[in-house]
Protein backbone atom coordinates (compact mmCIF):
# COMPACT_ATOMS: atom_id res chain seq x y z
CA UNK A 1 0.00 0.00 0.00
CA UNK A 2 2.72 2.42 1.06
CA UNK A 3 4.69 1.88 -2.54
CA UNK A 4 1.70 2.79 -4.16
CA UNK A 5 1.05 6.06 -2.13
CA UNK A 6 5.01 6.81 -3.33
CA UNK A 7 4.26 5.34 -6.85
CA UNK A 8 1.28 7.96 -7.20
CA UNK A 9 3.05 10.40 -5.43
CA UNK A 10 6.00 10.49 -7.78
CA UNK A 11 4.10 10.32 -10.81
CA UNK A 12 2.29 13.56 -9.64
CA UNK A 13 5.08 15.01 -9.12
CA UNK A 14 6.61 14.30 -12.68
CA UNK A 15 2.98 15.82 -14.57
CA UNK A 16 3.67 19.34 -12.00
CA UNK A 17 7.46 19.37 -13.27
CA UNK A 18 5.85 18.90 -16.51
CA UNK A 19 2.87 21.05 -16.86
CA UNK A 20 5.08 23.35 -15.47
CA UNK A 21 7.71 22.77 -18.33
CA UNK A 22 5.13 23.39 -20.61
CA UNK A 23 4.05 26.99 -19.34
CA UNK A 24 7.83 28.39 -20.28
CA UNK A 25 7.16 30.62 -22.37
CA UNK A 26 10.14 30.48 -25.08
CA UNK A 27 11.28 33.67 -27.18
CA UNK A 28 9.24 34.10 -30.21
CA UNK A 29 11.24 34.69 -32.83
CA UNK A 30 10.14 35.58 -36.82
CA UNK A 31 12.52 35.39 -39.73
CA UNK A 32 12.32 35.66 -43.61
CA UNK A 33 13.98 33.18 -45.64
CA UNK A 34 14.43 29.20 -44.87
CA UNK A 35 18.56 29.64 -44.37
CA UNK A 36 17.96 32.27 -41.65
CA UNK A 37 15.60 30.27 -40.23
CA UNK A 38 17.55 27.41 -39.87
CA UNK A 39 20.86 29.47 -38.60
CA UNK A 40 18.69 31.37 -36.23
CA UNK A 41 17.08 27.92 -35.19
CA UNK A 42 20.92 26.39 -34.62
CA UNK A 43 21.75 29.86 -32.58
CA UNK A 44 19.16 29.50 -30.52
CA UNK A 45 18.49 25.85 -29.69
CA UNK A 46 15.59 24.47 -27.88
CA UNK A 47 14.72 27.60 -26.05
CA UNK A 48 13.25 29.85 -28.53
CA UNK A 49 10.45 29.16 -31.08
CA UNK A 50 11.27 30.21 -34.72
CA UNK A 51 8.90 30.51 -37.67
CA UNK A 52 10.11 31.66 -40.76
CA UNK A 53 7.53 34.24 -42.93
CA UNK A 54 8.66 32.83 -46.48
CA UNK A 55 7.92 29.51 -47.06
CA UNK A 56 10.61 26.72 -48.28
CA UNK A 57 11.36 26.88 -51.96
CA UNK A 58 9.34 30.43 -52.14
CA UNK A 59 10.94 33.01 -54.38
CA UNK A 60 11.68 35.64 -51.54
CA UNK A 61 12.37 38.27 -54.44
CA UNK A 62 8.73 38.03 -55.53
CA UNK A 63 6.89 36.96 -51.97
CA UNK A 64 3.90 38.78 -50.59
CA UNK A 65 3.27 38.30 -46.67
CA UNK A 66 0.26 36.93 -46.36
CA UNK A 67 -2.55 38.53 -43.46
CA UNK A 68 -1.62 35.32 -41.24
CA UNK A 69 2.17 36.67 -41.55
CA UNK A 70 0.83 39.78 -39.78
CA UNK A 71 0.01 37.78 -36.50
CA UNK A 72 3.31 36.18 -36.27
CA UNK A 73 5.18 39.23 -36.74
CA UNK A 74 3.00 41.31 -34.27
CA UNK A 75 3.49 38.45 -31.38
CA UNK A 76 7.40 38.24 -32.08
CA UNK A 77 9.67 39.37 -29.56
CA UNK A 78 12.46 39.34 -32.02
CA UNK A 79 12.41 39.50 -35.87
CA UNK A 80 15.89 38.65 -38.01
CA UNK A 81 15.68 39.32 -41.63
CA UNK A 82 18.62 38.99 -44.32
CA UNK A 83 18.56 42.61 -45.18
CA UNK A 84 20.15 44.06 -48.32
CA UNK A 85 16.67 45.01 -49.31
CA UNK A 86 15.97 41.51 -49.96
CA UNK A 87 12.35 41.53 -47.97
CA UNK A 88 11.46 44.77 -48.57
CA UNK A 89 7.35 43.64 -48.54
CA UNK A 90 8.03 41.62 -44.91
CA UNK A 91 9.88 44.87 -43.72
CA UNK A 92 7.38 47.00 -44.17
CA UNK A 93 4.26 45.38 -42.32
CA UNK A 94 6.83 43.95 -39.59
CA UNK A 95 7.19 47.80 -38.97
CA UNK A 96 3.69 48.42 -38.75
CA UNK A 97 2.62 45.65 -36.90
CA UNK A 98 4.76 44.70 -34.42
CA UNK A 99 5.44 45.57 -30.73
CA UNK A 100 7.48 48.86 -30.31
CA UNK A 101 10.22 47.51 -28.49
CA UNK A 102 11.12 44.86 -30.73
CA UNK A 103 14.19 45.12 -32.71
CA UNK A 104 14.58 43.87 -36.33
CA UNK A 105 17.70 42.45 -36.63
CA UNK A 106 19.00 42.74 -40.63
CA UNK A 107 21.90 40.95 -40.72
CA UNK A 108 23.14 41.62 -44.07
CA UNK A 109 23.53 45.56 -43.20
CA UNK A 110 25.72 44.70 -40.02
CA UNK A 111 27.85 41.56 -41.87
CA UNK A 112 29.33 43.57 -44.73
CA UNK A 113 30.25 47.46 -45.38
CA UNK A 114 27.99 49.57 -47.85
CA UNK A 115 31.86 49.11 -50.01
CA UNK A 116 31.18 45.28 -49.87
CA UNK A 117 27.76 45.27 -51.58
CA UNK A 118 27.87 44.04 -54.87
CA UNK A 119 25.70 45.07 -57.88
CA UNK A 120 25.66 42.37 -61.02
CA UNK A 121 23.40 42.08 -64.20
CA UNK A 122 20.40 40.92 -61.77
CA UNK A 123 20.84 43.48 -59.49
CA UNK A 124 21.68 46.43 -61.35
CA UNK A 125 23.46 49.42 -59.09
CA UNK A 126 20.98 52.21 -60.93
CA UNK A 127 18.47 49.88 -59.26
CA UNK A 128 19.99 50.55 -55.75
CA UNK A 129 19.10 47.28 -54.84
CA UNK A 130 22.59 45.19 -54.07
CA UNK A 131 22.54 41.79 -54.05
CA UNK A 132 21.82 40.28 -51.25
CA UNK A 133 22.88 36.36 -51.28
CA UNK A 134 25.36 36.64 -48.53
CA UNK A 135 25.06 33.57 -47.07
CA UNK A 136 26.30 31.32 -49.96
CA UNK A 137 29.63 32.53 -48.36
CA UNK A 138 30.29 30.84 -45.28
CA UNK A 139 32.75 33.05 -43.99
CA UNK A 140 29.83 35.35 -43.99
CA UNK A 141 27.37 33.19 -42.74
CA UNK A 142 29.86 32.57 -39.46
CA UNK A 143 29.32 36.72 -39.26
CA UNK A 144 25.43 36.18 -39.50
CA UNK A 145 26.03 33.27 -35.96
CA UNK A 146 27.60 36.09 -34.10
CA UNK A 147 25.11 38.76 -35.07
CA UNK A 148 22.40 36.57 -34.19
CA UNK A 149 23.80 34.95 -30.61
CA UNK A 150 24.66 38.73 -29.52
CA UNK A 151 21.26 40.04 -30.25
CA UNK A 152 19.26 37.16 -28.50
CA UNK A 153 21.46 37.81 -25.53
CA UNK A 154 20.51 41.44 -25.10
CA UNK A 155 16.81 40.14 -25.96
CA UNK A 156 17.27 37.26 -23.77
CA UNK A 157 20.08 37.74 -20.95
CA UNK A 158 19.12 34.87 -18.53
CA UNK A 159 20.03 32.20 -21.58
CA UNK A 160 22.98 34.04 -22.58
CA UNK A 161 25.75 31.00 -21.48
CA UNK A 162 22.89 28.75 -23.84
CA UNK A 163 22.99 30.66 -27.13
CA UNK A 164 26.86 31.43 -26.84
CA UNK A 165 27.24 27.42 -26.45
CA UNK A 166 25.13 26.25 -29.41
CA UNK A 167 26.80 29.43 -31.53
CA UNK A 168 30.40 27.65 -30.44
CA UNK A 169 29.06 24.56 -31.90
CA UNK A 170 27.55 25.76 -34.76
CA UNK A 171 30.41 27.89 -35.80
CA UNK A 172 32.85 25.17 -35.84
CA UNK A 173 30.12 23.05 -38.07
CA UNK A 174 30.53 26.23 -40.38
CA UNK A 175 34.27 26.34 -40.20
CA UNK A 176 34.31 22.72 -41.32
CA UNK A 177 32.21 23.36 -43.98
CA UNK A 178 34.04 26.20 -45.03
CA UNK A 179 37.36 24.37 -45.50
CA UNK A 180 35.78 21.51 -47.21
CA UNK A 181 34.37 23.91 -50.19
CA UNK A 182 37.53 25.03 -50.14
CA UNK A 183 38.85 21.37 -51.34
CA UNK A 184 35.57 20.92 -53.92
CA UNK A 185 37.13 23.83 -55.66
CA UNK A 186 40.44 22.82 -55.85
CA UNK A 187 39.41 19.45 -57.15
CA UNK A 188 37.90 21.15 -60.16
CA UNK A 189 40.61 21.39 -63.31
CA UNK A 190 41.02 25.26 -62.80
CA UNK A 191 39.70 26.21 -65.90
CA UNK A 192 36.18 25.18 -65.23
CA UNK A 193 35.72 26.96 -62.33
CA UNK A 194 33.18 29.24 -63.85
CA UNK A 195 29.72 29.52 -62.99
CA UNK A 196 26.76 30.35 -65.26
CA UNK A 197 23.55 30.45 -63.24
CA UNK A 198 19.96 31.51 -63.40
CA UNK A 199 19.34 33.34 -60.78
CA UNK A 200 22.70 35.75 -60.05
CA UNK A 201 22.82 34.53 -56.39
CA UNK A 202 26.92 33.26 -56.14
CA UNK A 203 28.16 37.05 -56.51
CA UNK A 204 29.63 36.54 -52.56
CA UNK A 205 30.21 32.97 -52.84
CA UNK A 206 33.15 32.99 -56.25
CA UNK A 207 35.23 35.30 -54.75
CA UNK A 208 35.60 33.36 -51.47
CA UNK A 209 36.47 30.15 -53.28
CA UNK A 210 38.10 31.13 -56.47
CA UNK A 211 35.40 30.68 -58.99
CA UNK A 212 34.40 33.36 -61.86
CA UNK A 213 30.86 33.98 -62.41
CA UNK A 214 30.01 34.20 -66.12
CA UNK A 215 27.01 35.00 -66.79
CA UNK A 216 23.47 34.95 -64.72
CA UNK A 217 20.03 34.01 -66.93
CA UNK A 218 17.47 36.01 -65.22
CA UNK A 219 17.21 39.73 -65.68
CA UNK A 220 16.70 42.13 -62.89
CA UNK A 221 12.60 42.38 -63.45
CA UNK A 222 12.79 38.50 -62.62
CA UNK A 223 11.35 37.46 -65.82
CA UNK A 224 12.57 35.39 -68.72
CA UNK A 225 15.56 36.67 -71.03
CA UNK A 226 14.78 38.06 -74.73
CA UNK A 227 15.88 36.35 -77.50
CA UNK A 228 19.17 39.07 -78.02
CA UNK A 229 20.25 38.45 -74.74
CA UNK A 230 19.47 34.24 -74.91
CA UNK A 231 22.04 34.68 -77.98
CA UNK A 232 24.80 37.01 -76.07
CA UNK A 233 24.80 34.24 -73.41
CA UNK A 234 25.23 31.12 -75.66
CA UNK A 235 28.13 32.91 -77.01
CA UNK A 236 29.86 33.76 -73.96
CA UNK A 237 29.61 30.11 -72.74
CA UNK A 238 30.68 28.69 -75.68
CA UNK A 239 33.87 31.46 -75.56
CA UNK A 240 34.73 30.47 -72.07
CA UNK A 241 34.18 26.74 -72.65
CA UNK A 242 32.30 26.47 -69.52
CA UNK A 243 31.02 22.64 -69.60
CA UNK A 244 27.85 22.66 -67.45
CA UNK A 245 25.14 25.48 -66.57
CA UNK A 246 23.14 25.53 -63.37
CA UNK A 247 19.54 26.37 -62.78
CA UNK A 248 17.17 25.81 -59.84
CA UNK A 249 13.75 24.43 -58.44
CA UNK A 250 12.32 27.44 -57.15
CA UNK A 251 13.57 29.45 -60.26
CA UNK A 252 12.16 27.05 -63.08
CA UNK A 253 12.87 28.28 -66.79
CA UNK A 254 12.91 26.50 -70.36
CA UNK A 255 15.60 29.22 -71.46
CA UNK A 256 18.51 27.27 -69.51
CA UNK A 257 17.21 23.75 -71.62
CA UNK A 258 17.39 26.13 -74.66
CA UNK A 259 21.14 27.62 -73.94
CA UNK A 260 22.18 24.19 -72.66
CA UNK A 261 21.46 22.56 -75.82
CA UNK A 262 22.71 26.03 -78.45
CA UNK A 263 26.16 25.70 -76.31
CA UNK A 264 26.06 21.81 -75.82
CA UNK A 265 27.03 21.90 -72.60
CA UNK A 266 25.30 19.91 -69.34
CA UNK A 267 21.84 21.29 -67.69
CA UNK A 268 22.01 20.97 -63.98
CA UNK A 269 18.90 22.01 -62.38
CA UNK A 270 19.74 21.48 -59.02
CA UNK A 271 21.32 24.00 -56.83
CA UNK A 272 19.47 25.78 -54.46
CA UNK A 273 20.16 29.02 -53.19
CA UNK A 274 17.81 29.16 -50.63
CA UNK A 275 15.54 25.89 -50.66
CA UNK A 276 16.64 23.10 -47.56
CA UNK A 277 16.81 19.85 -49.07
CA UNK A 278 14.71 17.13 -47.02
CA UNK A 279 15.26 14.94 -44.39
CA UNK A 280 17.97 13.36 -43.12
CA UNK A 281 19.56 16.60 -44.67
CA UNK A 282 17.48 19.29 -43.99
CA UNK A 283 19.40 21.63 -43.38
CA UNK A 284 21.25 25.26 -44.05
CA UNK A 285 24.56 23.07 -43.80
CA UNK A 286 22.61 20.38 -45.98
CA UNK A 287 21.51 22.42 -48.61
CA UNK A 288 25.26 24.11 -48.95
CA UNK A 289 26.83 20.49 -48.79
CA UNK A 290 24.43 19.27 -51.75
CA UNK A 291 24.69 22.33 -53.63
CA UNK A 292 29.21 21.57 -53.52
CA UNK A 293 28.54 17.46 -54.29
CA UNK A 294 26.13 18.60 -57.64
CA UNK A 295 28.57 21.73 -58.79
CA UNK A 296 31.81 20.04 -58.18
CA UNK A 297 30.72 16.99 -59.86
CA UNK A 298 29.44 18.50 -62.91
CA UNK A 299 32.50 20.63 -63.49
CA UNK A 300 34.54 17.79 -63.65
CA UNK A 301 35.66 17.87 -59.68
CA UNK A 302 35.95 15.02 -56.82
CA UNK A 303 32.12 15.62 -55.23
CA UNK A 304 33.48 13.06 -51.89
CA UNK A 305 34.98 16.67 -50.94
CA UNK A 306 31.56 16.88 -48.56
CA UNK A 307 32.13 12.94 -47.36
CA UNK A 308 32.83 14.36 -43.80
CA UNK A 309 30.69 17.52 -43.23
CA UNK A 310 28.20 17.35 -40.19
CA UNK A 311 24.95 18.22 -41.87
CA UNK A 312 22.76 17.55 -38.62
CA UNK A 313 21.22 20.54 -36.56
CA UNK A 314 21.38 20.95 -33.12
CA UNK A 315 18.52 20.30 -31.28
CA UNK A 316 15.26 22.76 -31.11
Amino acid sequence: MLRRLLMLLMLCCFQVAANAADQITRLKIATTVSPITNIVQNVGGAIVDVKGVVPDGMDSHTFEPLPSDAKLLQEADLIIVNGLDLELPTLQLAEKVKKAQVPILQLGNQAISHAEWYYDFSFPRELGHPNPHLWLNIELVMRYVKLIRDQLAVTDPANKASYARNADIYLGKLNQLDQAIFTCITSIPEKNRKLVTYHDSFAYFAPRYGMKVIAAIQPHDFSEPGPQEVINIIKQIRSENVPAIFGSDVFPSKVMAQIAREAKVKFIDQLSEDELPPPPNHSFIGMMANNMMIMTDALGGDKTCMAEIDVSNISF
